[in-house]
């Protein structure tokens, strides 16, 4: 429970840090970084072969960095205009449908209708609603679901995660031209410059570590409960760290989608 509670934390909490580098590197800049760490720790921990990677490997692995950079960069986009707790739980929309989505249960068609309800209260008109941002967070929320397809492709082809190691690489390196400009253009201060760094560590590194301990020792069932708190701990992050304080009716549609899943999974057979 401590590591999961930890990992859910560093995620939230890297994606906060990150965001102070906006004004200075912007989401393109810290994105491009996040992704440098994550290539490193990754490919050092899994140490893929990518000559001996064939066609049939290789087509999905270049999908799942494509996938990979576009989610983090509409993430991050999304959290610059709508704030952390708003963007991460439309981002959460890309799992929870595909869980919805390829069950047949009454009780899921309830979570759909419940999470719908959820969508719809966060995204009505408002005066000062930001409908770029909520879009942006939608299409991190695609990139998410369609991440988690590619990688039971990848997985299934190559064994371990040497295959997303290979995708984070690969991503990496399509981020380090736009890293380049953005230095070039923009020179980066030693504090944004550290606070990048921190995302990618915070946000990238450490989770992933600590997943692959947790799934080690938790029931997957537990495990998909607890990823359902992320949003609520997003909003936390968001309203502490940053005083990004949301109104009540957006703390009630942060619980309907996050009650939605949690009854999905409490209820589910498999």
């Amino acid at each position: 429970m401590a590591t999961m509670i930890g990992s859910g934390l560093s995620t939230q909490t890297g994606a906060a840090i990150g965001s102070l580098a906006f004004p200075v590197l912007g989401p393109v800049g810290v994105v491009a970084v996040r992704q440098y760490v994550a290539a490193v720790v990754l490919l050092c921990v899994s140490r893929p072969r990518l000559r001996s990677f064939t066609w049939h490997q290789w087509w999905p692995v270049v999908a799942l960095a494509l996938v990979f950079g576009t989610m983090n960069l509409s993430l991050y986009s999304s959290i610059e205009r709508v704030g952390l707790g708003l963007a991460v739980t439309l981002e959460f929309l890309g799992p929870l449908t595909i869980a919805l989505a390829t069950s047949r249960r009454r009780v899921d068609v309830c979570c759909a209708v419940i999470a719908a309800a959820g969508v719809i209260t966060l995204m009505r008109p408002q005066p000062s609603t930001d409908y770029v941002g909520l879009a942006l967070g939608l299409l991190a929320a695609v990139c998410w679901a369609s991440y988690i397809l590619l990688n039971r492709t990848v997985g299934r082809r190559i064994p371990g995660a040497r295959g997303a190691a290979a995708a984070s690489g690969i991503s990496a390196v399509m981020f380090l031209p736009i890293g380049i400009v953005i230095a070039v253009q923009h020179p980066p201060t030693a504090g944004a410059l550290a606070c990048a760094i921190a995302a990618g560590l915070l946000s990238s590194a450490v989770p992933y570590l600590a997943d692959l301990f947790t799934l080690r020792h938790v029931p997957p069932r537990a495990f998909g409960l607890f990823m359902s708190v992320n949003p609520v701990l997003a909003a936390v992050v968001g309203l502490v760290g940053l005083g990004q304080d949301l109104g009540g009716l957006e703390w009630a549609s942060i619980g309907a989608i996050v009650a939605a899943n949690a009854l999905s999974i409490i209820t589910s057979r498999d």
